[in-house]
């Protein structure tokens, strides 16, 4: 079996192994990382080789970190990320040049169809209906779009929304409320199948899943970086945030917004957690928490999103693609059937 896993900002940690009698045998490992003393890594195969089959990824950290001479130094990796090359190897996971990639970049739509288009793309990647897929949003009117747990009267305060004409929608996945106004943040959703992440936690899979966008963002000279949980930030505040959404039918919904621009003021009047978050930190301004990519930049909007598929197109291969129209029906429904209704807008009151 043969797993690889690219550590987020580190290196390729590659993983070689069989399986008999629900032990690991013949275990090897390899990649483009560093470590010191050079017999390290014969220690860490000899603690891995033996192991049952069915361990946590805790477990095979835990062992390649007890195997470590005293003073070892791992540069680019760690023990983590070679329990996680063992996890994906035994789980048969995907990379991500073993597929071939669309890349949509398509019209302006409603912030209620795009909520549905992300619930039709992802479950048609699940049932193998459409390629995994990278889309850009468009969109030509602001919207509030909560998490599917989150209180709809807790985030926001529906007299600011109305009075700076902002929508309120509700999405499918967890996670926090965005104020998304048009033209000022820049969002794109990935539709994957789940053997790319097998073997990952949750929280791994977030970081593995945006590390190009991070690449992408550090071309352009932005000191980008990923903080756990779900958080695509700089050294001055946070650029954006992610969320995701598993379907049962083995398709994966993982979609980021980033601030391309921002009114602090406004955020505080149309969302209400806006305003705790910013007093239990004892900050003024929401600007101070946020750091829109125009203030790093100078770029415009478009041109920090053509480098974005200009990186994603070099690394996987991505071809441009679209959606059909079969798909924007389907979307239709959608929106008329859930994402418009109140019902589904308040079902956490």
């Amino acid at each position: 079996m043969h797993g690889e896993y690219k550590v987020p900002g580190g290196k390729l940690v590659v993983v070689d192994l069989g399986v008999v009698d629900n032990r690991i045998t013949d275990f090897r490992l390899a990649g483009d990382f560093f470590l010191e003393p050079d017999d390290a890594l014969e220690a860490i195969n000899a603690a891995v080789n033996g192991l049952p089959a069915d361990c946590d990824a805790a477990a095979y950290s835990a062992a390649v970190a007890g195997a470590l001479p005293a003073g070892a130094t791992l540069l680019g990796f760690t023990p983590d990320s070679v329990a996680i090359a063992i996890r994906r190897s035994l789980a048969k996971a995907s990379g991500w040049r073993d597929y071939e990639w669309s890349l949509v970049h398509a019209k302006a739509v409603t912030p209620a169809m795009h909520l549905a288009l992300d619930e039709v793309l992802a479950a048609e990647v699940g049932e193998g209906l459409r390629q995994p897929t990278l889309r850009i949003w468009e969109w030509d009117e602001s919207a509030v779009v909560i998490g599917s747990f989150q209180s709809l009267r807790n985030e926001v305060d529906p007299e600011g929304a109305a009075r700076f004409g902002y929508d309120v929608v509700r999405r499918i996945s967890g996670g926090g409320a965005m104020m998304m106004e048009k033209g000022a943040v820049i969002t794109y959703s990935l539709y994957v199948p789940a053997e790319l992440v097998q073997g990952m936690s949750f929280a791994d899979s977030y970081a593995f899943l945006d590390e190009w966008v991070i690449e992408a963002l550090r071309s352009l000279g932005i000191d980008a970086s990923y903080k756990p949980l779900n958080d695509i930030t700089s050294p001055t505040g946070k650029i954006g945030g992610a969320a995701q959404k598993r379907f049962g039918n083995g398709g994966v919904l993982h979609h980021v917004t980033m601030s391309y621009d921002m009114d602090g003021d406004v955020m505080t009047q149309v969302l209400r957690i806006g305003r705790e978050k910013l007093s239990d930190k004892g900050i003024a301004s929401a600007a101070k928490r946020v750091d829109p990519l125009r203030t790093q930049t100078g770029l415009s909007r478009a041109e920090i999103i053509e480098r974005m598929k200009e990186t994603f197109t070099s690394l996987y291969g991505a071809t441009p693609g679209d959606i059909t129209e079969t798909e924007y029906a389907a979307a239709a429904e959608l929106v008329e059937g859930k994402f418009s209704r109140p019902e589904w807008t308040a079902r956490v009151p």
